[in-house]
């Protein structure tokens, strides 16, 4: 079987120290282009952390995950399940 491609995923901002969430089929080239400023939504809220990255067989499945994540329930999640990561980023920044 081949290895699943739909990824959700989840960066945090040192800037505004906010979750940014997103899906994509390439994860790395995906972090690039946040990094390098290509993307509208995220260039003025650089730098960022990756803290999730979710991959999935099933598109829908993967697209269903980052629409919950967007929530204020999915960003409650988010922030119980990386409670000890988002203090490990925090420290580091500080």
């Amino acid at each position: 079987m081949n290895h699943p491609k739909f990824c959700t995923y989840v960066l945090y901002s040192l800037k505004d120290e906010e979750f940014y969430i997103g899906y994509t089929t390439d994860f790395d080239r995906r972090m690039s282009e946040h990094e390098q400023g290509k993307s509208k939504s995220t260039a003025p809220r650089r730098p960022f952390v990756p803290l999730l990255c979710e991959y999935y067989f099933s598109e829908k499945d993967s697209l269903r995950r980052e629409d919950y994540f967007k929530t204020n329930a999915g960003k409650r999640t988010l922030r119980l399940m990386l409670k000890e990561s988002l203090l490990e980023v925090k420290r580091a920044k500080s």
